[in-house]
């Protein structure tokens, strides 16, 4: 008999969620799709299956490559499933992230410092 585990708590486990919550409302909204089916959190998931999952940062192909029951530390969770993101979406995200803007305005641009006020003040003579 196999091993039971349901989506959101491998979701969770593999750590592309924070929280198990989270990845059970992901699933309830249809982030997550097996065969191109929206995937609901309690689907008991096996070794081979392959999701779409989109997360905050980016969309991911998944394949599970091994079962994991609890969270576990970075570097051992990615060895339980194969990233099987296609090249041009990986790249995309990389295009992205060189455009985005953080809203932080750009130093030396702009309206001038208290400093640079007074010293066009003293250069312009007024007072």
């Amino acid at each position: 008999m196999s091993e039971k585990l349901r989506l959101d708590k491998y979701l969770w486990a593999i750590r592309l969620y924070k929280t198990r919550t989270l990845a059970a409302a992901a699933c309830d909204a249809g982030k997550v799709k097996f065969n191109g089916a929206a995937a609901k959190a309690s689907k008991h998931i096996s070794i081979g299956d392959e999701y779409e999952v989109k997360t905050e940062a980016r969309r991911w192909r998944i394949k599970v490559a091994g079962l994991l029951f609890s969270r576990v530390k970075y570097e051992e969770a990615i060895k339980y499933y194969v990233d099987i993101t296609p090249a041009e979406e990986i790249e995309r995200l990389q295009f992205q992230a060189a455009v985005f803007y953080t809203g932080k305005r750009k130093s030396k641009i702009g309206r001038p410092t208290k400093k640079q006020r007074r010293d066009i003040n003293d250069f312009l003579g007024d007072q």
